[in-house]
């Protein structure tokens, strides 16, 4: 049984700059689930990785696994103040914030679900997720797309790229303006459709592959064509303002390029960036990043502070039937764990009382399936009332019974004893791990293995009664 236990670690915009968030960035996401799995312990992984974060999230059979895990998120930091740890509750609320747009620069912005799910599918393909993962990314997903369909959330500035045209508005007369998009992403996508909407005179978008960026070209409002992503150095001396936001590994442009291309307004949206920040010691160049856009972001997250506060309440509301969702697997493992072991205590011991009776006399077929349903129904009315603690254990947040139930019925639930290695680091509890104590008392109810012998015992002789007399034990005469 494991313990069910997510752990989470971020560099994000709440604390970390756009260097940082890089720095602690995978090669993608898929590359970072793949690294965490291969520590040992680790049973689930996902990773999530935008222009303003990188997450990483694991289920482990320990404590510290999970956390030596995670130290990979910080492993090129000088600074791993920025890096907060969270625990499970507090895991499984963050992503649900993410989701539904709460946690990002633009609040409620568009762009985050889409990563999100894509993010999702890709620790799948990459063998992360299990049931506990599974369970708390499909409610993040869940929340997510109710407040962007119940709440208005996500109305006015919707994306970052949105926001780095509104920013450049500030900044500079983009009316009969000349614009260069470089990346036909989603954010270069949203980017080109708002320098339309801005009345830019002439969209040029720049991609590696030629037909996605005819796509976001037919997707603007304005003049618009394309350009490959070799010709950026050409374009730019006739460009007025230029958002870049690709997924490209290296600088696309340095300080030579912009130095021939006169008075230009640079923002980079990409991660990792795609103008060399050396650029900005370019005269007659102003660039900005992410970090620039705070006045735009601070704007739109106190014009959506009911809508956010809207969010939050449903967002409780999610969260406490995720805790109970989970609370009610961890009852039914036990009660599994409990019927698992009952039936092969039962399967053994009908073994034995028949053969014991087959050697004092014949025992016929008929009889015998009568022996066990009789055995069946005597397991079924033992365990019903344990079965009924379980469920009820776990609305309570009982851990003790549970633990208890899984101590009892499964020979390799805590072999290692407490403090052991391999030994479970305790159910959740407030977010935080519970942690290995003493041995627990057995509880009221639940039946050890001499109990259920005996009774099967008993109830193979008083059927063996039955059959030589022909009067069942309790009927008179």
């Amino acid at each position: 049984m494991d313990t069910e236990v997510i752990r989470g670690a971020r560099v994000s915009h709440e604390r970390a700059s756009v260097d940082q968030i890089e720095a602690a960035a995978g090669e993608d996401a898929r590359s970072v689930v793949e690294s965490l799995l291969a520590h040992d312990g680790i049973t689930e992984a996902f990773a999530l990785q935008t222009c303003n974060r990188a997450e990483a999230y694991v289920v482990a059979d320990s404590t510290e696994a999970g956390r030596a895990a995670l130290r990979l998120l910080g492993a090129g930091l000088d600074d791993e103040s920025v890096v907060v740890e969270t625990g499970h509750e507090e895991s499984l609320r963050h992503l649900m914030r993410v989701a539904s747009g709460l946690e990002s620069l633009v609040v409620g912005e568009d762009q985050i679900l889409g990563q999100f799910k894509r993010a999702v599918e890709i620790a799948r393909g990459a063998g992360g997720l299990g049931p506990t993962l599974e369970t708390g990314l499909t409610k993040a997903v869940h929340v997510g797309e109710r407040a962007r369909t119940e709440t208005v959330i996500n109305d006015g500035v919707t994306s970052v790229g949105s926001a780095a045209v509104r920013l450049a508005e500030r900044e500079r007369a983009l009316d009969g303006a000349t614009a260069l998009v470089v990346g036909a992403g989603e954010m270069g996508k949203l980017a080109a459709r708002a320098l339309a909407d801005a009345g830019v005179a002439e969209v040029v978008v720049a991609n590696r592959t030629i037909p996605h960026a005819e796509h976001v070209a037919g997707y603007v409002d304005a003049d618009a064509h394309v350009v490959p992503l070799d010709d950026v150095r050409d374009v730019l001396p006739d460009a007025d303002v230029v958002v870049t936001a690709t997924g490209h590994s290296e600088y696309l442009v340095d300080p030579e390029d912009v130095a021939v291309a006169g008075e230009t307004f640079v923002i980079d949206l990409a991660q990792p960036r795609d103008v060399d920040p050396a650029a900005a010691g370019v005269d007659a160049v102003e660039i900005r990043d992410i970090d620039d856009l705070e006045s735009v972001t601070a704007e739109t997250r106190t014009n959506r502070e009911a809508a956010a506060r809207e969010v939050e309440a449903m967002i409780d509301a999610e969260f406490d039937r995720l805790l109970e969702e989970y609370k009610r697997r961890q009852a039914d493992e036990a009660i599994s764990t409990m019927y698992e072991a009952a039936e092969r205590m039962k399967a053994r011991e009908i073994e034995t009382a028949v053969s014991q009776l087959e050697a004092a006399g014949d025992l016929t077929d008929e009889q015998r399936e009568v022996v066990e349903s009789m055995a069946d129904a005597l397991v079924g009315q033992l365990l019903a009332a344990p079965t009924k603690s379980l469920r009820e254990a776990a609305v309570e947040d009982d851990w003790a019974t549970i633990r208890t139930a899984m101590e009892l019925f499964d020979p390799e639930f805590g072999d290692a004893g407490p403090g052991g290695d391999d030994a479970p680091d305790g159910l959740p509890v407030d977010g935080i791990d519970e942690p290995p104590g003493p041995p627990r008392r057995r509880e009221a109810g639940v039946p050890d293995r001499g109990s259920l012998r005996r009774l099967i015992l008993g109830t193979l002789v008083s059927y063996r009664r039955v059959a030589s007399t022909g009067v069942a034990v309790g009927d008179t005469q």
